[in-house]
């Protein structure tokens, strides 16, 4: 088996467009959004529990079916995160926010 590499959002995006997209593009982006909520699900359930490599995986397949989405809808997701990220708080432009509470949902 193969050694796992670290993979950035753009690795990871690129890696699941390698492995999937055929499929994922077949299936559209309806019912790709429809696989998201789905492990948006099982992650809520396992936050309720105590499995810890549950937890992870569950967080992992939500990453995973954000980026399938993603390639779909054709999104590149470190641009998105980079230009509404990357100079901090899309608020307050502050590294640690300084919004107040009330601004946020």
């Amino acid at each position: 088996m193969n050694q796992p590499n670290e993979l950035s959002i753009a690795d990871l995006q690129r890696h699941i467009r390698q492995m999937y997209y055929d499929k994922d593009v077949a299936r559209g982006v309806e019912g790709t959004f429809m696989w998201l909520m789905e492990e948006v699900g099982e992650l809520s359930s396992a936050l309720r529990g105590n499995d810890r490599e549950n937890l992870a995986e569950e967080f992992a397949d939500v990453i995973a079916w954000l980026a399938t989405i993603a390639n779909v809808a054709d999104i590149d997701l470190n641009a998105a995160l980079t230009a509404k990220y990357g100079s901090g708080c899309p608020g307050c432009s502050k590294l640690v926010c300084e919004c107040p509470d009330s601004e946020k949902p």
